[in-house]
């Protein structure tokens, strides 16, 4: 997220930055890892889906303890929009990997993007950067959990 705005907010010290995948216990760098074809990260999440690395390493505990420290860090912060990494089993938040290790894409999130949206925080991807300005702008003006200068983004 190479952004003058990000930058910005970096030198404010606005920003939180938190990465679910390391916060969950996973090395860098790391395997790729897919959620599971024909699954969503609703299905990871209700446990009726995993996430596998090529070799078919199970990383699927891994991924839901580092959405779920990703929504606590966020919450912990009042954190007013979350700024993600797309396409990944974590952050993807339009679109993910269809879980063939074939570059394939299909519409979906992953599993923190999809905890995050569900704690009412809204999720875009790094390359949305002006449409987070302008939430972070709308939040602040309307802001009732916290005072404008607790506010902050997320990215990973």
């Amino acid at each position: 997220m190479d952004d003058t705005t990000v930058e910005r907010w970096r030198a404010e010290g606005r920003l939180v930055v938190h990465c679910p995948e390391i916060s969950g216990g996973l090395p860098v760098p790391r395997p790729p890892a897919e959620i599971e074809p024909g699954a969503d990260a609703a299905d990871v999440l209700a446990g009726c889906a995993r996430i596998l690395t090529p070799e078919g390493a199970d990383v699927t505990a891994h991924f839901v303890f580092g959405a779920r420290a990703a929504v606590a860090t966020a919450l912990e912060h009042g954190v007013a929009v979350a700024l993600l990494q797309q396409s990944s089993p974590s952050c993807g938040s339009r679109d993910m990997y269809d879980g063939t290790f074939a570059g394939h894409k299909v519409a979906g999130e992953g599993v923190t993007a999809h905890l995050l949206r569900a704690h009412g925080i809204p999720v875009l991807d790094e390359g949305r950067v002006a449409e987070a300005a302008r939430l972070l702008a709308e939040a602040e003006s309307t802001a009732t959990r916290a005072a404008p200068e607790d506010q902050g983004l997320t990215t990973s």
